[in-house]
């Protein structure tokens, strides 16, 4: 039984802006509050504290003006309204009571003058000690007691944030949503889109930090519509263009098969083979022209130094048997000193290649063609192909770059590629391509110029 592969786990969804935004709002209003809360609360505790020493105080400085003398008349004072849970102890010098207020518990003889914390009836209580020259004063209250008292009214305090944090929640919750409503709209336009519309996206009204993003989207788009239509385009030519040969191929086969002698026969076949040569050459072309034209020369190149004569050297090399074969000088660069562009070597071979095609394929036997490549004006590289043949018109030397255009009553049967694959290479590398007239030969001359460095 073959084993089947486990597929690989896929990735858990990621979570939205707008979550990831309003979760860390939510937590740090949250944290914001607890905080808030704790300090609150132990500021209220400390106050409260702070508020009942004093009251003790207070109590027993009142007890201070004309208590004992009522206490030694045998007249008992109960503790003032609200104080329930005070314990009072009035001692005379000689440390006999003169009074205490009504509770089980018995406040310790010995007590520190001041504020201190001392144990009755297994019960911490909170004491404050008040010495005169007759009498000595004890207020007590249960640690138990001011710390309900205190917990009660700090939980007052602490309660307003309490009920305000869920109701800054949502009001975060509905500030991100405003916030991020441009980008929702953004991607529903995004979404209601169709996959062939291309136009740019509105900027108007979106955040400084999304225009940024929505800007380089734009311009991706822009390439990715001139790519579109440049592919449009090069499928229509390129079916229009390949019609026709193949249409001569089907004839040729058919006279081929009509063929009764071994003279039409080889006549036939010769007439076959060159029609596949050209189709051969078309094909290649175009795919020269897709590879070098398919970015609308807008994409970057990996560039090396690349020596112009060294290049223009292979060039001759390669189609010296090619004019020989049409009786036609080729005339290099001599001795000439390296010029050096940066660029790839294979594109800019794939150049020089078609111009010399294009020179080879317009010159009369007997005829001359020459290739240069020198430092022009201000030590700007030039790379220069000229001829002797009928050169071209005025009117028709900007057209010649066109894809699939020829000169009418030109000589062959070019395809009309030659020149737009220069005009593509040389557009990636940065240079410029003119086409005129040249003063030595009386033919074209075509021109490749870059930038002066």
């Amino acid at each position: 039984m073959a084993a089947t592969t486990p597929h690989p786990a896929a990735d858990p969804p990621a979570r939205s802006l707008r979550a990831r935004l309003t979760l860390l709002l939510l937590l740090a209003v949250l944290v914001t509050a607890l905080a808030q809360g704790v300090i609150t609360w132990r500021a209220a505790r400390a106050e409260i504290e702070a508020v009942f020493d004093a009251q003790m105080e207070r109590i027993a400085l009142s007890l201070t003006g004309g208590l004992a003398a009522s206490v030694l008349e045998g007249s008992v004072i109960d503790g003032p309204p609200g104080m329930q849970e005070l314990i009072i102890q009035v001692w005379r010098a000689d440390g006999i009571m003169l009074y205490r207020s009504p509770s089980a518990r018995l406040l310790p003889p010995q007590a520190v003058i001041g504020f201190s914390d001392v144990q009755a009836a297994g019960e911490p209580y909170r004491v404050y000690t008040l010495e005169t020259t007759t009498q000595v004063i004890q207020v007590a209250q249960a640690v138990s007691a001011r710390r309900r008292m205190a917990g009660q009214l700090a939980l007052r305090a602490v309660l307003p944030v309490a009920l305000l944090a869920p109701v800054l929640m949502l009001i975060v919750g509905w500030v991100v949503g405003r916030a991020l409503a441009p980008v929702q709209q953004l991607r529903r336009q995004l979404a209601a889109r169709r996959a062939d519309d291309l136009a740019p996206l509105p900027v108007a009204g979106l955040p400084a930090e999304v225009a940024p993003l929505v800007a380089e989207m734009n311009g991706l788009l822009a390439r990715l519509d001139a790519a579109w239509r440049q592919l449009s385009d090069f499928t229509a030519d390129a079916a229009h263009e390949l019609r026709s040969p193949l249409a001569a191929l089907r004839l040729q086969v058919q006279g081929l098969q009509r063929a009764d002698t071994d003279q039409a026969r080889q006549i036939a076949t010769e007439r076959l083979l060159a029609g596949v040569d050209r189709a051969t050459r078309l094909v290649e072309q175009l795919l020269a022209l897709a590879r070098h034209d398919g970015d609308g020369g807008g994409a970057a190149i990996d560039a090396a130094p690349v020596d112009l004569v060294t290049l223009t050297r292979r060039a001759l090399h390669d189609a010296a048997s090619e004019a020989q074969a049409r009786q036609i000088e080729l005339r290099g660069p001599g001795d000439a000193a390296p010029v050096i562009v940066p660029g790839q070597s294979d594109a800019l071979a794939v150049l020089l290649r078609n111009l010399i095609d294009n020179a080879l394929k317009h010159t009369l036997a007997g005829g001359v063609v020459q290739v240069s490549a020198h430092q022009g004006e201000g030590g700007a590289p030039a790379l220069v192909v000229e001829d002797s043949g009928p050169g071209i018109p005025p009117e028709e030397r900007q057209r010649v770059l066109d894809r699939f255009y020829r000169v009418p009553g030109a000589p062959g049967h070019g395809s009309g590629l030659g020149l737009a694959i220069v005009q593509a290479v040389a557009r990636r590398h940065g240079a410029q391509v003119a086409v005129g007239v040249s003063a030595g030969l009386g033919g074209a001359r075509v021109a490749v110029s870059w930038p002066a460095p």
